[in-house]
């Protein structure tokens, strides 16, 4: 072998020393990086970590830096790079736990399984109310607090629409940041499908004329009782009545139409004074719900059980009602409940 092939040969071997030195650099560095990634982090703790909106994986690395949870939030984010996730964070709260390593932080803000709160709007409870549980839910985005009821139902494209009885009562549960009108949004979806699933079932012949109608007497038989099963036979009472040319005299209306001067008591007074929503002075249903119905409550309204009785009363048992079919038998069972208590009765 010449010198100069020696030379070249010698090169050659150092050249494939250096390419295999750096080869086990690379598997070592890649190995490293690979246990870092899965191995569980030694200072994280049990926390709820938020992601803000607009975040990236560099931006929550370094923020994660910044607690003492991610020592290399370079290589965190090209881990996400690599893996397609850079674009897949999702902005909420999480829970973060002690044993996680950083591919799991990872997964878990990619994965959008946040935090859920939870807000309850009760049966029977007005849409006055269902504001006020909104605006004192912290963990809602408000944006409609110095907004009128008008203005709400016009960003929910329903600009004609008085709001009562449009939003379904029922607990909701939401993301950190939701907002407020996102809350009305998806209570007034619920309620379309809820009264339109009850209005394609009804049955024939009923005293109402459209599902508007019966959602306003499923608000009505929601204030007259909490009991299931009398909820049907009360619905059967207003149509009896709404059939006879009958006015329907029923106390909660009236309530509804006295408005927040209402004391607890109904007087006399109130009973004469005429308002749209006084079923004593005027025929008919009210011109709107009265409050929030709920599911049994519409299917009451569309369902009602008719006995043939036109009057109920109070019994004082546990909210229970008795039901009668003429006047007299009416004022019997009245005049035994007076006995016991002085209640004012439809």
């Amino acid at each position: 072998m010449s010198p100069k092939q020696k030379q070249s040969s010698s090169f050659l071997r150092f050249l494939l020393n250096i390419l295999m030195i750096c080869a086990f650099g690379v598997a070592a560095l890649c190995g490293y990086a690979w246990y870092w990634l899965h191995q569980p982090i030694v200072k994280l703790v049990d926390v709820t970590y938020e992601v803000p909106r607009g975040a990236t994986v560099l931006s929550i690395g370094l923020d994660l830096q910044q607690h003492g949870w991610m020592e290399y939030p370079h290589l965190w984010r090209i881990s996400a790079h690599l893996q397609h996730k850079s674009a897949a964070i999702k902005a909420g709260e999480y829970a973060v736990h002690q044993d996680m390593s950083p591919n799991d932080l990872l997964l878990l803000f990619t994965n959008g399984k946040v935090i859920l709160h939870s807000v309850r709007f009760v049966e029977g409870s007005t849409f006055s109310q269902m504001r006020e549980t909104i605006d004192a839910q912290a963990e809602i985005e408000h944006t409609l607090r110095n907004v009128s009821d008008a203005e709400i139902m016009r960003r929910l494209h329903l600009p004609h629409m008085h709001p009562e009885g449009q939003f379904f009562p029922d607990t909701y549960q939401f993301p950190k940041g939701t907002t407020d009108l996102e809350i009305f949004s998806i209570a007034q979806h619920r309620m379309e499908r809820e009264l339109q699933k009850a209005w394609e079932s009804r049955d024939q012949n009923l005293s109402v004329n459209s599902a508007y109608e019966a959602l306003i007497l499923a608000s009505i038989v929601e204030k007259e009782t909490a009991i299931a099963a009398e909820r049907p036979k009360i619905a059967g009472v207003f149509m009896d009545r709404l059939d006879r040319g009958m006015r329907l005299q029923t106390d909660p209306t009236v309530i509804y139409g006295i408005g927040e001067s209402y004391d607890g008591n109904i007087h006399k007074s109130d009973l004469q004074r005429d308002t749209p929503y006084n079923t004593y002075t005027r025929a008919g249903l009210p011109p709107t719900p009265i409050c929030l119905p709920g599911a049994a409550a519409l299917y009451a309204a569309t369902h009602p059980y008719r006995t043939g009785a036109l009057y109920f009363v109070a019994t004082g048992e546990g909210g229970a009602h008795h039901f009668s079919k003429t006047y007299d038998e009416h004022n019997q069972a009245l005049t035994r409940l007076l006995k016991s208590q002085h209640v004012h009765h439809d």
